[in-house]
């Protein structure tokens, strides 16, 4: 490698396990645009011909260089590169000091100590940029020392005032100023100290940098006659071979790539600048040079953890804990190509979590405490935890506030400005006695193919999006977040988050908005959740923590086992040997609950529960059979007839399922097109008209299923289908048709059920809009409008109200309604309340009893 640095870069491509080509090197200040064009053909043609002895003075050099500068020949040193010049300067200048204003290039130092030469250092302060401080240098002069400066700096790339500089070196004319300009030319409209003719002030040079030819050591001075001919007489003779000699002297005459570079580089640096004060816990420093010295804050992994990372992922960075005034916090990057800079900054967007905004905007002195629970796997407990932990946190006097950055389920609720948000985040909410707060859920994900999703922040709508298009989205969602976040946890004493899915998982990580990244940025230490009951947890736990980084698993607190059935003492020995392998203890073993009494997050237990799964006694009993959809949404509208004892719940999903029903319930869908097909392909459709056509059952459509009972559903948007599709036809059960509108419907709403003639209560989410012909309204909202249809003999009805039967009083209505029907007599008064607060309590208290509160609050930094 004529043109590169080839043992070194070898030796960190074997650090990295990989080929040098496959080593991205951030660690070398070298010229991303590469060698001048022709100079391979320079180099090329020198070592094919015969190979002269080097011209001894370098003569054609030094009268390049010159003439650049407007000085004279017997001015210009080359040497075998800068550090060869800056080890032989202590003693061509023959000082007994050097003061060198810290952090800086460490030869400085090191070339000093080896001849003799007592270094004291200046220490530099980086809430100023590293800017020399001029008046500590001057009270450290006495006239029989050299000061050394980079101009600009290495590391931090920062200028100092030649103004400052040269006012010193005129008061103080026996002390030499050694000014080293090894990456000046990357500075545009930089001009050399040099050309100020100091006596007592040298410039180093170095051309390697530059002009990327760092296999090609070739460095020189600007001096005064009399220091150049001391320095050169420092040297050995040939230290400048043929081959440098002809490359310097052809780069001095290349303008128009040194004027390209200064633009490139400087677009690149303020890119890369930019991209990197925008990752959590990194503090850049504006830099003019073709590199950028960053700061790492304390709470998160150091910089050579963060290197090892990275070199284990082929990028290389040079952690600059060596340097002195610097720490294991600092590292510093070269600026490289608009792709390597790129993938720079995804590794560290996947380290460190994704960039939103600007770090200094970002970050709060004073973040509130907060928690955070993640799980293994989906389904673990994680809302069910989360809703107990804020229960637990209100009854010790804290106010307590939920949230959960991303959540995808057809589950969701309407607030009272008319938000949408998830259902689990709803129960949170009231976990710690708050109205519903779309800020608790920033961003909702309600699925309506298996690769697309209407995506709602904020509780509006923005738009439908497959996988691709909502990664492409994801940075402007996190910003939406974490402003939601920042606002909602300005108002609570303490946060309590939840994650989504697991955060090991490999191939979401690099665009995660929900898991780590959420808990970096709300600083939160992280409860890692399994779920025993599905085996495997203590593995589940090994295997996550060994798939996080280590800034990640530097996050993570410990453990909660959850769900167990059985004797917590036989599980000892797993929680111990999890805690040698991962160095983290267990908090607690939840028991498995049954009949929580909470609505659930999401469709999984709904679609894993078996045909019927509450039994009513023989004969005294009605059946209510709820159809399950593919895209069923808002589930939990059945959560209420659960604790009804004279109700046997049955989940319907095939049409033999349907026989001996008393009442068929269709539910939401979010997409209803599909969901119709489905029902028809299955044979429910046929089954349910036959019921129907009989009069063997009452049939209640919400939402998606009014809809469904309807004579055509059309949606000329494409909101839930392919564009130009031709309206589907319902079920004909009543005589209404509905059209999807790009306008979602969200409101809460005070009703009446005009059959019983009972105020309800409840709330919509629909783009459809139905019209009815001439058919009565089966509900109709207080300010008139109906928000149902009925058949005229009351046994078909179809409403956009969800929450219709948390209504206590309407469903024993409804229920009583059937066992007349059935030949039962009503029971007339209320049989059960649904009320979720008793059930909050019960929870909290047993999630209480069986986790180290006082620990995990330790954790919070709250006691």
């Amino acid at each position: 490698m004529v043109f590169g640095h080839g043992g070194f870069v070898s030796a960190l491509a074997d650090a990295a396990g990989c080929g040098v080509g496959d080593l991205v090197d951030f660690s070398a200040n070298i010229n991303p645009l590469g060698p001048p064009e022709g100079l391979r053909t320079l180099v090329a043609a020198h070592l094919g011909g015969v190979v002269h002895y080097p011209d001894p003075t370098c003569r054609a050099l030094r009268a390049a260089i010159a003439g650049q500068f407007g000085v004279a020949p017997a001015q210009v040193v080359p040497g075998n590169g800068s550090t060869e010049l800056i080890y032989a300067l202590p003693g061509a200048l023959g000082v007994r000091r050097a003061v060198i204003p810290v952090p800086s290039y460490s030869d400085y130092a090191v070339a000093a100590e080896r001849a003799g030469v007592a270094v004291e250092t200046v220490p530099l302060d980086f809430g100023r940029g590293f800017a020399v401080d001029w008046d500590a240098v001057a009270n450290r002069l006495r006239g029989d020392e050299m000061v050394v400066v980079g101009q600009p700096s290495n590391p931090a790339g920062t200028l100092c005032d030649p103004t400052a500089l040269l006012d010193l070196a005129d008061r103080y004319p026996r002390s030499w100023f050694v000014v080293d300009e090894a990456f000046a030319d990357f500075v545009p409209g930089y001009g050399s100290m040099a050309v100020y003719g100091r006596p007592n002030v040298v410039v180093l040079r170095s051309m390697t940098k530059f002009y990327a030819i760092p296999g090609i050591r070739l460095g020189y001075t600007l001096s005064d006659e009399a220091v150049a001919r001391q320095l050169a007489g420092q040297l050995p003779p040939w230290s400048v071979g043929t081959l440098a000699q002809a490359v310097g002297t052809a780069m001095v005459a290349e303008d128009a790539y040194g004027a390209r570079t200064r633009v490139e580089v400087t677009r690149l640096r303020q890119a890369l600048y930019e991209g990197l004060a925008a990752l959590p816990g990194l503090h850049p420093l504006p830099s003019v040079a073709n590199y950028i010295l960053v700061r790492m804050a304390p709470a998160d992994m150091d910089a050579r953890d963060l290197a090892r990372v990275l070199l284990m992922r082929h990028v290389a960075i040079r952690v600059c804990d060596n340097y002195a005034g610097l720490d294991r916090h600092f590292f510093r990057v070269a600026v490289r190509t608009a792709e390597e800079n790129a993938r720079l900054l995804g590794l560290l967007s996947e380290v460190l979590g994704p960039a939103d905004r600007p770090a200094t905007a970002r970050r709060r002195p004073q973040p509130t405490p907060a928690v955070m629970f993640q799980g293994v796997s989906s389904n673990a407990g994680k809302s069910v935890l989360t809703a107990a932990f804020c229960r637990i946190l209100l009854q010790d006097g804290y106010r307590v506030a939920p949230f959960k950055a991303q959540n995808m389920s057809l589950n969701s609720f309407v607030t009272r400005d008319g938000g949408e948000m998830g259902r689990a985040q709803v129960v949170q909410a009231r976990a710690c006695r708050l109205d519903p707060d779309v800020r608790m859920n920033p961003v909702l994900l309600k699925p309506n193919s298996e690769t697309g999703s209407q995506v709602i922040v904020l509780g509006r709508p923005v738009g439908n999006m497959d996988v691709d298009r909502y990664i492409d989205y994801k940075p402007r969602a996190f910003a939406a977040v974490c402003d939601a976040y920042d606002a909602l946890a300005a108002e609570a004493d303490v946060m309590v988050l939840e994650g989504a899915g697991s955060p090991a998982e490999v191939n979401l990580k690099h665009h995660d908005i929900v898991n780590m990244a959420m808990a970096r940025h709300a600083r939160a230490p992280v409860l890692l959740v399994g779920d025993i009951d599905r085996g495997g947890v203590f593995a589940s736990f090994v295997g996550t923590m060994e798939l996080l980084n280590e800034a990640e698993r530097h996050m993570m607190v410990g453990f909660v086992i959850n769900r167990f059935r059985g004797k917590q003492a036989l599980l000892g020995d797993a929680m111990d040997h999890t805690a040698r392998h991962t160095g983290l203890p267990t908090f607690g073993v939840v028991p498995y609950i049954p009949d929580l009494g909470l609505p659930e997050e999401d469709s999984v237990s709904f679609k894993s529960e078996s045909q019927a799964t509450v039994k009513a006694a023989d004969g005294h009993g009605v059946i209510i059979a709820v159809v399950d959809l593919p895209h069923i949404s808002n589930f939990t509208d059945i959560d209420p007839l659960r604790i009804e004892p004279d109700v046997n719940l049955r989940i319907v999903r095939t049409a033999a399922d349907l026989d001996a029903a008393d009442a068929v319930i269709l539910p939401g869908s979010k997409n209803v097109l599909g969901d119709m097909d489905h029902l028809h392909a299955n044979g429910v459709a046929r089954r349910v008209l036959e019921l129907a056509r009989a009069g063997a059952a009452t049939i209640v459509g919400i939402c998606g299923g009014l809809q469904m009972l309807g004579d055509a559903i059309g949606d000329p948007l494409a909101i839930e289908s392919t564009a130009g599709a031709a309206p589907v036809p319902g079920l004909g059960l009543l005589a209404v048709r509905t059209v999807l509108a790009s306008e979602k419907t969200l409101r809460l709403v005070q009703a009446r059920h005009a059959a019983s003639g009972l105020s309800i209560q409840g709330y919509e989410i629909h783009h459809g809009q139905t019209a009815g012909d001439g058919l009565p309204p089966a509900v109709v909202r207080d300010d008139g409008a109906p928000v149902g249809f009925a058949s005229t003999d009351g046994r078909i009805f179809g409403t956009y109200l969800h929450g219709l039967f948390d209504n206590d009083a309407f469903r024993r209505w409804f229920i009583d309604d059937l066992r007349r029907r059935r030949g039962l007599a009503p029971l007339g008064a209320v049989q059960a309340r649904y009320d979720i607060e008793p059930a909050l309590d019960r929870l909290a208290a047993i999630v209480r009893a069986n986790l180290d509160v006082a620990a995990i609050y330790r954790c919070m930094g709250l006691r």
